[in-house]
């Protein structure tokens, strides 16, 4: 047992410590008033079924009669005499605290304010986390009696202090003052989970209940709350993965949409260099066309030039644009002058020698010429009476 209290020491000062640093903080009391009047705007009946937090109750004992009353109201919610049976007793406790959710439920044992010493303290800032530490050590300067005679607690002020100390207040009762009343109240069946001194209509903040006597309550309303929170985290965590699941899935369809986009645009791309491609092709044609003098145009003026006599066996036109053509005529000599001033072709000559044909008596012939440019190469009208 000694061990664990050792092992759990330096957390309990540390939760001791963050609970002071807390309570310490302007934050709170700016929570406090800002869920008061956020509360005030709800109806009554609705504050009065969703109102949580603890109710704390306080006991006193005026004479011979106990006393029960909400914190902060002035009127008691019962009295009955100490000396009844302990039945008795706990009928009008629990006939006072009928329609209280006993899980809520909490009571502190109040003293009246002569029955306990209250010396002021200036402490070292450094003194915060050992408070019980410093109240028993500070005891025997500040009251008469010895930290085994008494029951003690120690609390912060908020009034002003010196620079690097703060304010604090022992609240001391003596052993024989407040274990008499422990015990009326453990004959009577009655459990307290703290004692205070009281303070108006209220408490003052401490607890003197000696650490073992604080009751043990069960908290099933807590383990819900748990268990909702820790669902509520489990959805939460869900809801979030299924957003990034589901901005995963709009990324894929994004990318698969601009990857399509992209096959289009490259299918275009595409189509637009093949159409650019012709178009190049067709307009090359086109203006090796205007810049070629058609094969009809050359074997129709070579026709209407030559004599009626004289006719052609072959023509050819290569890509250098020049033109041969062989034949048979009476009188071939006479085909170069009939071939001058043509529109279509010039510097016709005889290529290779004169010959007669035996079988037909006229003379062979091979003439080659020169095609004419496009703009020069203008056929003139057939002359009339002219055959080819």
């Amino acid at each position: 047992m000694k061990t664990d209290s050792g092992a759990t020491q330096p957390l309990q000062l540390q939760l001791d410590r963050v609970r002071r640093a807390w309570r310490a903080s302007p934050v709170p009391r700016f929570l406090g008033w800002w869920g008061g009047e956020l509360v005030a705007l709800l109806p009554a009946s609705w504050r009065t079924r969703f109102g949580g937090g603890l109710a704390w109750h306080l006991l006193h004992l005026d004479g011979e009669d106990w006393t029960l009353r909400r914190a902060g109201d002035i009127y008691p919610l019962a009295r009955w005499n100490s000396q009844l049976d302990a039945a008795s007793q706990q009928v009008a406790f629990n006939d006072a605290l009928r329609g209280v959710d006993r899980e809520d439920l909490r009571i502190a044992l109040c003293l009246d304010a002569a029955d306990v010493l209250r010396p002021r303290l200036n402490l070292p800032v450094a003194a915060r986390d050992n408070l019980q530490q410093i109240g028993a050590f500070e005891m025997d300067r500040q009251t008469p009696f010895r930290v085994d005679q008494v029951r003690y607690g120690v609390r912060e002020l908020r009034s002003g202090a010196p620079a690097g100390r703060f304010a604090a207040e022992l609240v001391v009762v003596p052993r024989t003052t407040l274990d008499p009343l422990l015990a009326r109240l453990a004959s009577s069946g009655l459990q307290v989970d703290a004692v205070d001194v009281a303070s108006g209509n209220d408490r003052l903040g401490v607890n003197l209940l000696p650490a073992d006597q604080v009751p043990r309550r069960q908290h099933p309303r807590q383990r819900l709350n748990l268990a909702l929170g820790v669902a509520a985290i489990v959805l939460l965590v869900l809801s979030l993965l299924q957003f990034l699941h589901n901005r995963e899935a709009a990324l894929e369809q994004m990318r698969g949409e601009v990857e399509g986009m992209r096959t289009e645009a490259q299918q275009v791309a595409s189509l637009r260099q093949q159409l650019q491609d012709n178009a190049g092709a067709a307009g090359f044609l086109a203006q090796r066309k205007s810049r070629t003098v058609s094969a009809l145009a050359v074997l129709q003026d070579i026709s209407q030039r030559l004599p009626t006599t004289a006719w052609l066996e072959r023509l050819s036109i290569d890509n250098s644009g020049q033109v041969g053509f062989q034949g048979q005529s009476p009188q071939a000599a006479r085909l170069v002058d009939a071939l001058k001033g043509s529109p279509v072709i010039t510097d016709a000559n005889f290529q290779g020698t004169i010959q007669v044909d035996p079988s037909t008596g006229k003379e062979r012939f091979y003439m080659v010429a020169q095609l004419r440019k496009p703009a020069d190469a203008k056929p003139k009208p057939t002359p009339a009476g002219g055959t080819p």
